[in-house]
């Protein structure tokens, strides 16, 4: 399984390096592109969970890396939450 590699830039300007261990992510997101903040989490958690699946029919267990990811994601939202208008950038991915 292709894992990659995407970089997001948050609401206040700060960018990371999230994982997933398909390329699911590509397809649910676009780079290049500015997501508002609900819709983000809401496609990236929900890749990031079909990923994990991905991963548990092939192996037998679904990706901690990928569940922890979609948490940290879910955790860094929440500081955005009373931003009616926050967005996040997805910047690019890197396989």
């Amino acid at each position: 399984m292709p894992e990659m590699r995407f970089v997001v830039r948050w609401p206040d300007g700060h960018r990371e390096r999230c994982y997933s261990p398909s390329t699911i992510i590509a397809e649910r997101l676009t780079a290049g592109i500015d997501y508002p903040l609900a819709d983000f989490v809401r496609d990236a958690t929900a890749a990031l969970e079909e990923a994990s699946d991905r991963v548990r029919a092939r192996y037998g267990m679904g990706c901690g890396h990928a569940m922890q990811q979609s948490q940290q994601i879910t955790n860094t939202a929440r500081r955005f939450a009373d931003r009616a208008d926050a967005v996040v950038h997805i910047e690019r991915f890197e396989s």
